[in-house]
Order: C-alpha cells, then sequence, then structure tokens
C-alpha cells in the first residue's frame, strides 16, 4: 500500500491539501461531492501536485505541513 499527500485546485481558486492510500479512489470521492466538505460544491477539482509517502504516518505529515504553507507557498511548490 503506497500512501500519497496532495493538493487539488478547486473551482473557485482555493487550495485543498489531503493525504490517502488510494489516490484514484479518494478523487473520485471528491468529485462525487463525497470527499471532504471543505470540497463538495468546488469542483471542478484539478489534482495540481502529489507525493509518495513511505508510511501512513509521513503521508498525515506532509499533510499537516502543506496545510500550514500560506497559499503563496503552495503556488510556488505546484509551479503556478
Amino acid at each position: 500500500m503506497s500512501w500519497h499527500a496532495y493538493l487539488l485546485r478547486c473551482g473557485d481558486g482555493s487550495l485543498y491539501a489531503g493525504a490517502t492510500s488510494d489516490l484514484r479512489g479518494r478523487l473520485a470521492a471528491h468529485r462525487a461531492g463525497k470527499g471532504a466538505k471543505y470540497t463538495r460544491g468546488r469542483g471542478p477539482l484539478a489534482l495540481v501536485w502529489k507525493r509518495r509517502a513511505k508510511d501512513r504516518s509521513a503521508a498525515l505529515k506532509l499533510e499537516a505541513r502543506l496545510k500550514r504553507m500560506t497559499r503563496k507557498a503552495k503556488l510556488a511548490l505546484i509551479g503556478d
């Protein structure tokens, strides 16, 4: 099982950070409105960044780091 931390760009331009062991399934859940409450109604959603983590703990730590980053830093990370 591989874990990932990721960033989504929402239709309103905001960025959402998450972590999962099933990236495809999680994206499908977000797009179906069954993912995080934050992403519901903010579509379309685009995966703009992802990074593989060695385990769940590392993925959650990376997600927390992403959430603490400023918008400017997140945009720099994705090359925007």
